[in-house]
């Protein structure tokens, strides 16, 4: 069976907006019709179709003039619309209806509810079609204390709360609206009947997987009016549905970002006529050991609060400052203090570049609540964040401890239970922090012979508690600050429940790479890392910062460039 042809570019793929959406949908009329169905569910999916004599919208291409194949000479060949459907990156959950067109009908797959249990919402006017299989692995998956089994069981009590909304024969879909959910306008249908579908040799009917692309096939054919499209987040899954000639999508709904290019880096280059175009319009004035500057002009749209901004030119001085004011078409701009000088260092570590500089800036400042890091390895994230919470712990007593944790994920294969109390069975995942600690050890303050560096080694391990993420629900934490490392295996879920953790007086930092995913169906788009970046973005309490430069080792550097 020939494959259906991949998408052409990537830029095709992104975009978004309904026009184009509503342009590339064709009506199906390809395949031969299922066996006769239950009256009601075919009534009830079918109320959308329109009708044949009806002429064709403007921006709705028309459909093949190829007559439809009967019933006992059934086409082998993929249906034309396949090739022209709306792809993944439209996001299945904001795709827009045509005029006059049909609904379109998304088959969900379990790993789907179990991914976002709020999937169900998520889909606006367009109808869902739930397989009894995916009801079974939501039974099977149920168990334990797991992120999976929480939302298997959150999904499956939505599905029960909606199915008693139906008041009478369920066959007939249930409305999404019933749970007050006013932006989903579609229907819920769930599998009554059985598929005799046939499909490939070679391809066991017994799977889980292969009895949804059974379900899709025959819905394909019962609806040929209709876009029936597949939303896994199983790249397999999706595979073998496009080799069969069925729609496929990946659930995007809960992705940040489209492109991770696009994400907020915390930093803006002024350009270099920035002085010449702000003439005798800029103020200035000198307050508490910094210069201020007010400016004006196209550059204030561009801003946003706690924005670094830099100025560099050959020739001339150099400006480093932070957006701490917007108001109107005006903004104020405060320079940095510069960490870069010795004198300026924190717990012996001094700032190497101008993106580590915008850092210890955020996470020395006591007005600051919210700090994020993101860079490759080696750019210097945890020993940053580590120095600033012991300098501000240990010196100046703004906080009462550290707290570290980080998600649990193997790169590899799984070591297995591991023995002892809370704080052991972290151990081993914290090898950083003990890597970086022995680092800060060996700074200028340490030069008190060996009984010194014991003392202060113990100083500062009675200061650092380490906690497992599972045990964070329901704690509050009072003036704590926090290290959340890893941050990029997170969900976007898992991401809420530990910042609402916070207390009065408590500061947060959140530290990862977006590069080193190891969560599955986990991607940068969607990580609660790119999420809360996003999301905090111009709020007078946080800050972040986009770390570009490695200052590890050379071999680090090298390495992360070209691996």
């Amino acid at each position: 069976m020939p494959l259906p042809p991949a998408p052409t570019r990537k830029g095709d793929r992104v975009r978004s907006d309904a026009a184009s959406t509503r342009s590339r949908r064709r009506p199906r009329d390809e395949g031969p019709p299922a066996p006769t169905a239950d009256a009601q569910t075919a009534d009830a999916l079918a109320a959308d179709a329109p009708i044949a004599a009806a002429p064709l919208e403007a921006d709705t291409v028309a459909p093949p003039t190829a007559p439809v194949p009967p019933v006992s000479a059934p086409s082998t060949q993929p249906p034309a619309a396949t090739t022209s459907r709306s792809t993944a990156r439209v996001r299945p959950a904001r795709a827009a209806r045509s005029q006059g067109g049909p609904r379109r009908l998304f088959v969900l797959d379990t790993n789907v509810l179990m991914h976002d249990p709020t999937c169900l919402f998520r889909f606006e006017e367009h109808d869902i079609y739930l397989p009894m299989i995916v009801l079974e692995e939501l039974d099977n998956n149920k168990k334990g204390m797991s992120e999976v089994a929480r939302n298997a069981r959150q999904a499956s009590r939505t599905l029960d709360a909606l199915a008693a909304t139906a008041r009478g024969d369920i066959r007939a879909g249930v409305a999404l609206t019933a749970l007050g959910h006013r932006e989903a306008t579609g229907t819920l249908f769930f599998q009554t009947e059985s598929f005799a579908q046939a499909l490939p040799d070679g391809i066991a009917h017994g799977k889980a997987d292969n009895q949804i692309l059974v379900v899709v096939q025959a819905l394909r054919q019962r609806h040929p009016d209709r876009d029936v499209v597949l939303v896994s987040k199983d790249i397999n899954m999706r595979i073998k549905a496009r080799a069969l000639g069925l729609a496929a999508e990946d659930y995007e709904n809960d992705k940040t970002l489209d492109d991770v290019e696009l994400l907020y880096t915390g930093m803006l280059a002024l350009p270099t006529d920035f002085w010449g175009r702000q003439g005798k319009s800029v103020e200035s004035w000198q307050q508490g050991g910094h210069t201020f500057y007010r400016i004006s002009g196209a550059i204030v749209e561009q801003l946003l609060l706690n924005q670094f901004v830099y100025y560099e030119a050959a020739g001339e001085p150099s400006l480093y400052a932070r957006v701490v004011e917007l108001r109107g078409k005006t903004a104020v701009l405060r320079t940095l203090k510069d960490y870069t000088h010795l004198k300026n260092a924190v717990w012996g570590v001094t700032a190497r570049n101008r993106e580590q500089n915008f850092a210890l800036n955020l996470l020395m400042d006591p007005d600051i609540d919210f700090v994020t890091l993101a860079g490759t390895a080696g750019t210097g994230k945890t020993l940053m964040a580590l120095a600033a919470g012991l300098t501000q712990v240990l010196d100046e007593r703004r906080y009462s401890e550290i707290i570290m944790t980080r998600a649990t994920v193997s790169v590899g294969e799984d070591i297995g239970f591991l023995p002892g109390t809370e704080e052991e069975k972290m151990g081993p995942w914290m090898g950083a922090l003990d890597d970086n600690l022995e680092f800060l050890a060996q700074g200028a303050r340490n030069n008190a012979g060996e009984w010194g560096r014991a003392a202060t080694n113990d100083l500062i391990r009675s200061r650092i508690k380490i906690k497992s993420m599972n045990f964070m629900r329901g704690r509050t934490f009072l003036n704590k600050y926090v290290i959340i490392d890893e941050a990029q295996n997170l969900t976007p879920k898992q991401m809420k429940t530990l910042i609402t953790r916070a207390g009065p007086g408590t500061k947060l930092v959140c530290m990862g790479n977006l590069a080193q995913i190891d969560t599955p169906y986990l991607t940068e788009g969607s990580s609660g890392l790119t999420y809360v970046v996003d999301r905090f973005k111009g709020w007078p309490h946080g800050g972040h910062v986009t770390l570009a430069r490695g200052e590890r080792s050379r071999l680090a550097d090298f390495a992360s460039e070209v691996l």
